[in-house]
């Protein structure tokens, strides 16, 4: 019995010593790698150095060698200034916020220091985002390539390639291969849109224009809706006129435009008219113009070149060209001559629409009628084709009779502030009401717009893109009150870039000025002055001459204690 309790103890024996044997050797492994780190304590052992020194950076850093108030990242402040701040406008700075892990610079102020201090901190930040960016290893990205600077070596060369209306390709690329259209293509229905060049069979449709210099490049396209005008020089000689393409007209009209995008479908620009300017500039027009002019010598003159073409384009509203039209003014050189001056225009026009003239693109042009309109329920804008005639005052007179003057209307052009008026004489036998509105009519005319384009390019259909025209009225209290002026302001603003900014019109309002009309005795007259006035109002200047905008800080400051900030 005790042979066999000494068996059994032995298996068990040899049972358990692997077991035993295994404890030790996790334990080391265990301690080695310590207790299992979280996910961001490994995203941050793993990810790579940072790039940028948040600690360096500092986007309230805008006064040079001078401290910026309540920048607490501004080196140039010391612990006094640091001591006057009561807030650190930027608390953190931080480099890209799609990395995994990154530095933060915390920025904050110890109130309770006397004098206060300004506490920096620089901590490791996770992205708790799943989707970050664990290390940006394309150093490309990271700063931009220098620009190559032209020299008289590589100056034509980049001329070249960046001379053209795009940078990709040269003008050669726009050439149309109909017959290697890509099958999956074939089935889809082109158009044109804004700004798409025009193409032609060739190329597309030329606008010279200048680029480097005041020299004509033949290398810009018409763009599709964008109204152009541009001058440019061209070279030339009486001996080589014959040759030159740019002064003929066949350069500018032997080339069919394409209907739409990569079709087939061809449209001939067809001569609408031409002009013939002689050496001392006085011009006529031609009753044909089915027939093209070419350059010729003729008694050591060149005639017929071109000195400006103007284009026409009708289009649809599905994006169609469906006509093409030229003007043409032709001119005459002599030996003497070796540059001419050319101009090229080209306007667009929808079919079954009456064209409107801009009077800015897109803002306001100074010295250019408002332009203005009515707007019927259930439509667009209404405009008179003549914008001369769409926002109009009274028009003075030589003998200055308001009676004798009605009819007479003058535009009101964009940043003119404009006084006119007349004398109207009151005789005992006139009644109130007719008066009131003979006056109303002289001062408002026989139709006195509704809207006005807050845009000198504003269309019709955009009627959220027009301005209302609020009318007022001041009068005092009698039985009888005539009208006797008519005040219009025009508030307008710069709207856009600082470098180009775009005149806006943001208010109209029209005052009428009324008084009181008294019954006179018979045989006796009264002569009263009325009056129609224009100011236009910069809402975007200055409200005091002088006066410039600098950030104010209320901070309350020993007496005796220079303020170092601007």
């Amino acid at each position: 019995m005790a042979a066999a309790l000494k068996l059994v103890a032995l298996l068990l024996l040899l049972l358990l010593l692997p077991l035993r044997a295994a404890e030790p050797s996790a334990e080391p492994t265990a301690s080695a790698a310590g207790p299992e780190a979280p996910p961001e304590t490994r995203a941050a052992a793993q990810a790579p150095p940072p790039v940028t020194d948040v600690a360096k950076l500092c986007v309230c850093d805008l006064l040079v060698a001078q401290c910026d108030v309540n920048c607490c990242c501004d080196p140039d402040c010391s612990a006094a200034d640091f001591s006057l701040f009561t807030t650190c406008s930027v608390p953190i700075v931080t480099g890209d916020s799609r990395l995994c892990s990154q530095k933060a610079a915390i920025y904050s102020l110890d109130v309770e220091a006397n004098p206060p201090e300004r506490i920096f901190k620089l901590i490791d930040q996770v992205n708790p985002s799943v989707f970050c960016i664990h290390a940006t290893n394309y150093k490309q990205a990271l700063s931009f390539s220098p620009a190559e600077m032209p020299t008289s070596e590589n100056f034509d060369q980049l001329l070249k390639r960046f001379g053209s209306a795009t940078f990709s390709a040269e003008p050669d690329s726009w050439n149309m291969n109909t017959d290697a259209q890509n099958p999956s293509d074939a089935n889809d229905t082109y158009r044109y849109e804004y700004g798409v060049p025009i193409q032609t069979v060739d190329a597309f449709l030329r606008l010279p224009s200048p680029v480097v210099s005041s020299w004509c490049s033949d290398a810009n396209p018409a763009g599709f809706l964008v109204n152009q005008a541009t001058k440019c020089t061209r070279s030339v000689s009486v001996e080589e006129c014959g040759n030159i393409q740019a002064v003929s007209m066949l350069f500018y009209i032997n080339s069919s435009i394409l209907a739409v995008p990569r079709s087939s479908q061809m449209v001939n620009i067809q001569v609408q008219s031409i002009v013939v300017q002689s050496l001392n500039g006085m011009r006529t027009l031609l009753n044909g113009s089915d027939v093209v002019r070419l350059p010729m010598i003729l008694d050591e003159l060149c005639i017929n070149i071109v000195l400006g073409v103007s284009y026409h384009i009708t289009y649809t509203d599905a994006g169609e060209i469906i006509e093409a039209a030229a003007a043409f003014v032709l001119g005459a050189i002599n030996k003497e001559a070796l540059s001419i001056q050319q101009s090229f225009e080209i306007s667009f026009t929808q079919v079954n629409t009456t064209p409107v003239p801009l009077s800015g693109n897109p803002g306001y042009v100074v010295g250019l009628p408002l332009r203005a309109g009515f707007w019927p329920q259930g439509s667009g804008i209404i405009q008179n084709t003549n914008r001369y005639s769409q926002l109009t005052i009274l028009q003075s007179t030589s003998n200055q009779d308001c009676l004798a003057a009605q009819g007479a209307r003058t535009p009101v052009l964009f940043g003119y502030n404009m006084v006119s008026g007349c004398k109207l004489r009151i005789t005992a036998a006139m009644k109130c009401q007719p008066l009131t509105q003979i006056l109303l009519d002289l001062l408002k005319g026989q139709s006195f717009p509704e809207y006005v384009a807050s845009f000198g390019n504003s269309q019709a259909q955009d009627v959220l893109d027009w301005v209302p025209i609020t009318h007022l009225r001041t009068s005092e209290q009698s039985s009888c009150q005539i009208p006797v002026a008519l005040e219009i302001e025009v508030k307008w603003t710069k709207y856009g870039s600082l470098v180009n900014p775009q005149a806006k019109i943001v208010n109209v309002t029209a005052t009428i000025t009324t008084t009181t009309l008294k019954q006179l005795p018979s045989g006796r007259e009264r002569t009263i002055p009325i009056t129609s006035s224009v100011v236009f109002t910069d809402i975007s200047s200055p409200a005091e001459p002088g006066y410039k905008a600098w950030p104010t800080i209320n901070v309350k400051l020993p007496f005796d204690f220079f303020f170092p900030f601007v």
